[in-house]
């Protein structure tokens, strides 16, 4: 079984490597055989924040983070992070959790691979 860590950075609009990274984890957790965990950190933090209401025919990263947890994936969010936006626990997306630098560590161990967008 292969074993992909994605660890995101960035805000989840103003660039589109939250939205990309996203794309390719909900791709890969529908594989058979395929684990996959995600982190969010520093300004990716922001992605997983409930109830986001974004312009017609725009991507929404809440609604993509619920991809790769319908198929298991984990679903981190840096609590200091969180702490640092103002953003409090009952203000997470479903399927996200916050999360620490200890549980990071944990995952990195675990993976076979580690994609940082």
């Amino acid at each position: 079984m292969a074993k992909t860590l994605f660890i995101l950075n960035d805000p989840p609009y103003g660039t589109e490597r939250s939205y990309n990274a996203l794309r390719l984890a909900g791709s890969l957790s529908k594989r058979e055989g395929e684990e996959v965990k995600v982190f969010l950190i520093g300004d990716a933090a922001a992605c997983a924040k409930a109830n986001q209401k974004v312009p017609q025919g725009y991507y929404n990263l809440e609604v993509m983070l619920k991809a790769p947890a319908r198929h298991s994936a984990e679903i981190g969010v840096c609590g200091t992070c969180m702490d640092a936006r103002g953003i409090a626990d009952a203000e997470l997306a479903e399927g996200t959790k916050r999360s620490t630098l200890e549980e990071l560590t944990n995952w990195t161990q675990w993976a076979d691979k580690t994609l940082v967008f």
